[in-house]
């Protein structure tokens, strides 16, 4: 069962033309939050259903016929479907399907754009999610683009027709679940199909490996002019104009798009459609439903899918503004390696978080463990994947920080030290993860608290949450020179006692609660704290030396492991440790290297890429930073995996352990941000 709604025709806008990615482990194309994430698989989009980041299928499928032949350009080849396509198709005497050439697909932060060759004419295929940090409204509004720009390939003139349709599994847990569907108007200029779950459990379920089955799928279009048809409405609409509402359970229904036949020649013709989705409720926030945070500022997803439709044309001048500037600040941070890691970390990171206001109207920007266990707002996923939300928005940084700032002050978590999340996604009623990391995430809130000071230029949100730091700082100058055997974020190959790196941690976040009090003339605790700081770095250095570099923990000597929490005390110009610290680290890492990476540590030979990202920005050299991401860049085009980009992996073949679509990736902007707060 297939239906339509007309689409406009636009001259090309913006073909990408500066170099950018072109191979990734999974290719974003409709990318937003959690629920909301729609990727390729594999390098060419007519070899594999397009999947959720959990690897469930949510196929997106693209046809286009070219005078009397038809080729399939998006979506792997399955009899089943393909026999209801060609059987409505027939009925408009498009020819039976091959598959259309791939030749080229290119990834920039927001973009991702694919071109094929179909006969005589070529086709580009341009994927949009208008993530940008610095514009709230496009930000918030959970709507993307899909774009088809035709253009003859021999000169001549050609009758085209697209067709582009969307599973129903977008819009459900599970295939099995019936699905109702609909189609309106708006304002009499935008045809929408809505689809969703007939059940609507809202927030009922939680856990890792789950899709969305509440609220409502949306495609949209604006609604084609008199003078643009080329033929009737009634003609290009049969048969797949939904006409009454629908319920379909046991299988999936297709939401299609019958594009408006062109002629088209060497002037290339444009035309979008959108793809939204309206949560109604997205997380639960002790124990009250807070609506997506678009909802809750009094938009409607009308109106959203209305202004979307009227901002096309700005919208894509903005993107195309964006990609260019971040790939351009990235190459000259790091190189042009660097610089493709970022475009590829860009929107994974961003389409792993939800934004929500708490009922107090504070923001909440909670993020989902992917494939790790499916917490939200964990303190250590928000710690590593803070430099991008630096770099663009520190106020969406705030928005990871205020639920954990709030379960402690509220007293709802009483310990004297910071909780390691709020829950399991989407429902945020208090921890549920088994066992506290006190060092780990106190250390992270207050680093956190000070690189927000840091890029704003005052303390102000400091001086809000300033008991918390207090408390969280004792704790750290009681237990964090010499940690006890407590879980950490790097705990892969089981717990440790007296770990170096931990205790750096412990280290620099007192150096930023100095940092802080020096900011909020709070000249006697500095004073205090910077002391103890100066004499734990003394210790440190004592206790962990290992000759040509420092070891994995004080008791075990002949070990080592990355150092990659020195990176604050670099960045925030702390001045804590000394410069050979840096550069006796650095020197030894190059020694260690495999070709997939820098192991963690000495135990394994796996890693955590966003890690090596953070150690590289130690080097003082440039030539030592490229060495270091060099292999990083090589298990980014070379990985076996074909996932959403794992941030833990192995250094030896490059397949990935595990995790995947995490928000941490926004660490590989730490490079960057060094740039930003040193200039």
């Amino acid at each position: 069962m297939k239906y339509t709604i007309l689409l406009p025709v636009f001259l090309l806008f913006s073909v990408i033309s500066y170099p950018q990615l072109q191979k990734a482990p999974a290719y974003p194309l409709i990318t937003h939050d959690p629920y909301f994430s729609i990727w390729s698989f594999t390098d060419d989009l007519t070899s594999g259903s397009t999947k959720h980041w959990t690897g469930a299928e949510q196929p997106l499928t693209g046809w286009i016929r070219v005078d009397s032949f038809t080729y399939r350009f998006m979506g792997q080849r399955k009899k089943e479907m393909e026999d209801v396509v060609n059987e409505n198709l027939a009925k408009e005497n498009w020819p039976p399907i091959a598959a259309a050439t791939q030749k080229k697909v290119t990834i920039t932060a927001t973009r991702t754009s694919y071109q094929f060759s179909c006969g005589m004419v070529d086709l580009q295929l341009q994927f949009t999610s208008p993530l940008l940090l610095n514009n709230w409204a496009v930000l918030t509004r959970p709507i993307s683009y899909i774009t088809v720009t035709l253009k003859s390939n021999d000169g001549k003139v050609h009758d085209v027709q697209v067709y582009l349709g969307v599973s129903t599994n977008a819009c459900v847990n599970k295939p099995e679940q019936e699905v109702t569907a609909k189609k309106y108007l708006i304002n009499d200029g935008l045809q929408v199909i809505q689809a969703g779950s007939a059940a609507q459990p809202v927030l009922q379920k939680k856990g890792d490996d789950l899709r969305i089955d509440w609220g409502y799928l949306y495609m949209a279009a604006p609604k084609l002019a008199k003078t643009e048809q080329s033929i009737s409405e009634e003609e290009v609409a049969v048969p797949f104009l939904v006409r009454e509402p629908v319920s379909v359970a046991g299988k999936q229904l297709v939401l299609g798009t019958n594009l408006p036949p062109v002629k088209t020649n060497n002037i290339a013709k444009e035309q979008f459609i959108m793809l939204g989705y309206d949560d109604i409720y997205s997380v639960q926030y002790f124990n009250q439903n807070l609506p997506p945070v678009w909802r809750a500022e009094g938009r409607t997803i009308e109106k959203e899918l209305a202004q979307a439709a009227a901002d096309y044309k700005t919208i894509m001048q903005q993107c195309t503004a964006f990609d260019q500037q971040l790939y351009n600040d990235a190459k000259k941070a790091g190189g042009e390696k660097y610089a493709q890691l970022c475009i590829a970390a860009y929107r994974q990171s961003i389409a792993a978080h939800k934004i929500v206001k708490d009922p107090n109207g504070e923001l909440l920007f909670l993020s989902k463990e992917n494939f790790s266990n499916g917490s939200i707002n964990t303190v250590d996923v928000t710690y590593p994947s803070a430099p991008l939300y630096l770099l663009y928005n520190p106020n969406l940084l705030k928005g990871m920080l205020n639920g954990i700032f709030y379960y402690s002050e509220s007293g709802k978590f009483t310990k004297p030290f910071a909780a390691h999340d709020l829950g399991t996604y989407p429902i945020a009623n208090g921890q549920t993860y088994g066992e506290d990391m006190p060092v780990e995430e106190s250390g992270n809130m207050i680093i956190l608290t000070a690189a927000i000071a840091k890029a704003e230029g005052n303390a102000n949100y400091a001086r809000k949450h300033w008991k918390s730091l207090t408390t969280w700082a004792n704790y750290l100058s009681r237990e964090g020179l010499d940690p006890a055997n407590q879980l950490c974020t790097d705990d892969f190959a089981g717990h440790l006692a007296r770990n170096a790196n931990l205790s750096v941690k412990a280290i620099v976040a007192l150096g930023c609660y100095v940092m802080l009090a020096d900011m909020l003339n709070e000249k006697d605790t500095a004073v205090k704290y910077l002391s103890m700081a100066k004499y734990m770095v003394t210790q440190w250095m004592k206790l962990a030396n290992d000759g040509d570099h420092y070891a994995l923990t004080f008791s075990d000597k002949n070990t080592w492991s990355q150092k990659y929490n020195l990176a604050w005390d670099k960045i925030l110009g702390l001045h804590l440790f000394p410069a050979e610290v840096y550069e006796k680290e650095v020197r030894y890492y190059l020694t260690k290297q495999n070709t997939f990476g820098l192991p963690l540590d000495s135990r394994k030979t796996y890693t955590k890429s966003d890690w090596i990202l953070w150690t590289a920005t130690l080097a003082s050299k440039p030539a030592d930073f490229e060495a270091l991401i060099k292999p990083v860049y090589t298990y980014l085009t070379a990985t076996p995996t074909r996932v959403p980009l794992s941030d833990w992996h192995e250094t030896t073949d490059g397949k990935q352990v595990g995790f995947q679509a995490r928000s941490v990736v926004g660490g590989y902007f730490m490079k960057m941000l060094e740039g930003r707060f040193n200039k």
